[in-house]
């Protein structure tokens, strides 16, 4: 039993580990999730410039995603459909309507400019094998922007959830930017489907945010639906609002969609009923208002880690540089190399050296015969040795090039060598400067974009209050008690107690001085001869002061009993005055008097006493009530 527990926390561990690392959570350095990253590194292996039908890119994907090709058509949908970094051609859905795409073998697709400039450098990426170990995969891209913050990301692990919503591009750039300069920085989202975002609770990148549809209420008979908010469709809009209406939160007289490119949803009013009257409703009882949790939990070197939008900014940032650095090092090696071959080559022809080596019998004679050359050259070449590869780069020129050799040009190309060379060490030695002139490089592609709005924000952010459904509804449903029958309800045939809401509660002080606090139903019974009936409003209901004049059980003395009800458990009965005691009156009024009539008795000629409720002190709820006099009571009668 021992050895089978263990097998299934050894393997339920490495379950949760896949998930959380392979499937469900972004990685911090490039943003994107597994599966988003091997169809990227799919399209810059199959990239010639043209469009490839999505069938095809799924199908060379697959050599690295160990799952089906459903899982891989549906991620680049959705990635594709971010324009961010994947050109589109065909049907791929509708974001506004939730239309899904057409199927794979119709549609097409490449990697964008802007995928390339940001992500694609195979000589500084790090690959690994994949699942079969018969090709090579990406751990993660060099990422040069916080793609994780513009592209949003959601995904839910075991134990884990992430949800990190999306953010205009050009201001993730501009924060970078900041950060690089040492400025203060500040981001909230940007949705592709605008509405309006209220970011008084979004606590940079976790907390909540209250999010909006845009309504036009210029005509007021009809309210249009221009834009969405985050994370709805017009089809779930639409079935929110019909459903509001069939529960009667709001009366329409039709709904109709005229969405195409742009969201367009006509709410035609009933008749007496006018849209601003109408808007809370919308907001209050269909999705046209949404709150949102937010938690930007990201993979950090192979482990689950929450952050803040400015943490991710900064790590960027610092990770800008160093791709950078790494680049122009990278570039300035691969130029020095090109030197000092061009170097190499002008010498070898030029001086002649190349005639030396045709009286040689054997390669180590013409081997040698090529270093000895370049002895008197060494101050041209650098202290470096001429290598073996050096020897077999020059011994494969083709005759025809020493023929036409063009010394003037290669001394051109040589001094543009030397150029690129001084403005690299310039770069590096201004390398904050250079990283900040590349983010405006990529600022200027996304202005220039049409797909992505020219980076134009979509999402206003403001502030506004969440309306509260129960001061939206109306209340138009008639709260009914039968005395005689002790039933109460909204189907009860007896007195009309009031005027509610399906969302008010009721507290209801029966005849033997208990109390309850239940929702509204259609008959509940709660006793003939209640004392008390009304709407469970604490701030209401606190407001008052109920005094309770009641019989003791054993003695008949008459008390009174004056307490505040602050709280309460729904459905717990509470016991307002001594078990087995009568209750005699129960009244709100702060003032008010009130006779009492004592039991007749020989030779006691005071049969009756008149008290002012206001003269006994108000007590807890708890506490026992204040006897009024020594005698047995027989009942009251108010002034």
């Amino acid at each position: 039993m021992a050895y089978i527990k263990n097998l299934f926390d050894r393997n339920f561990l490495e379950y949760a580990s896949y998930v959380i690392k392979d499937r469900a959570i972004p990685d911090l350095e490039d943003g994107l999730k597994p599966v988003q990253r091997r169809i990227l590194h799919s399209l810059f292996e199959m990239d010639d410039g043209k469009f490839h039908k999505v069938a095809n890119v799924v199908g060379h994907c697959m050599k690295y995603h160990p799952h089906g090709d459903a899982s891989i058509g549906s991620a680049l949908v959705v990635l594709a459909n971010k324009a961010f970094f994947i050109d589109r051609q065909g049907n791929f859905g509708n974001i506004f309507t939730g239309d899904e795409a057409a199927a794979a073998r119709y549609i097409e697709c490449r990697a964008t400019p802007l995928a390339k400039d940001i992500f694609y450098n195979p000589k500084l990426t790090v690959m690994a094998d994949s699942y079969d170990g018969r090709n090579r995969e990406p751990v993660v891209f060099p990422a040069k922007i916080p793609a994780v913050l513009v592209m949003g990301a959601e995904g839910i692990a075991v134990g884990m959830s992430t949800k990190i919503l999306p953010h205009n591009i050009l201001e993730v750039l501009e924060a970078e930017k900041a950060c690089l300069e040492g400025k203060p920085f500040k981001l909230y989202p940007d949705f592709p489907t605008g509405g309006l975002v209220d970011v008084s609770e979004y606590k940079d990148g976790n907390g909540r945010v209250l999010v909006r549809a845009k309504l036009d209420a210029s005509d007021p008979k009809r309210i249009v639906i221009r834009e969405l908010p985050f994370g709805s469709t017009t089809e779930s809009l639409i079935n929110s609002v019909e459903t509001a209406a069939k529960a009667g939160r709001i009366k329409i007289q039709s709904i109709n969609d005229f969405t195409t490119e742009k969201v367009e949803i006509e709410i035609r009013l009933a008749r007496g009923v006018y849209a601003q009257e109408t808007i809370d409703a919308l907001f209050a009882f269909t999705e046209c208002e949404q709150s949102i949790s937010v938690n930007l939990l990201v993979i950090d070197g192979n482990l689950p880690v929450v952050m803040s939008v400015t943490e991710v900014i900064q790590r960027h940032a610092r990770q800008l540089i160093d791709l950078l650095t790494k680049e122009l090092e990278l570039e300035k090696t691969e130029q020095q190399r090109k030197l000092r071959f061009r170097t190499l080559e002008r010498i070898f022809i030029e001086e002649g050296l190349y005639k030396v080596i045709e009286k040689m019998k054997t390669a180590e004679a013409v081997e040698k015969a090529v270093i000895n050359g370049f002895i008197p050259y060494r101050k041209a070449i650098g202290s470096q040795e001429v290598a073996q590869d050096d020897i077999e780069h020059l011994l494969k020129i083709p005759i025809r090039r020493l023929s036409l050799y063009d010394i003037s040009k290669a001394k051109a190309d040589m001094k543009e060598i030397q150029a690129r060379i001084k403005e690299i060490n310039g770069h590096l030695k201004n390398i904050t400067a250079y990283g900040i002139a590349f983010l405006d490089s990529i600022i200027d592609t996304v202005k220039a974009n049409e797909e992505l709005g020219r980076g134009i924000r979509k999402t206003p952010v403001g502030a506004f209050e969440k309306v509260a459904v129960k001061e939206v509804v109306k209340k138009d449903i008639q709260l009914k008690y039968d005395s005689s029958t002790g039933y109460l309800g909204t189907g009860v045939a007896g007195e009309v107690i009031a005027e509610v809401s399906p969302f008010d509660r009721i507290l209801a002080i029966r005849n033997n001085g208990t109390y309850s606090v239940t929702d509204i139903s259609e008959k509940t019974f709660i006793g003939p001869g209640a004392w008390w009936i009304g709407v469970a409003d604490k701030e209401a209901v606190s407001a008052l002061v109920f005094t309770i004049i009641y019989k003791e059980a054993e003695t008949g003395y008459p008390c009174v009993k004056r307490c505040v009800i602050e709280g309460w458990i729904m459905n717990k009965d509470y016991s307002l005055v001594p078990e087995g005691s009568s209750v005699l009156h129960v009244d709100t009024r702060r003032e008010f008097s009130f006779t009492a009539y004592y039991t007749p008795k020989p030779r006691i000629k005071i049969g009756k006493e008149t008290f002012n409720a206001q003269d006994f002190s108000v007590r807890g709820l708890k506490a026992g009530g204040l006897r009024v006099a020594d005698r047995e009571i027989d009942r009251i009668e108010l002034v």
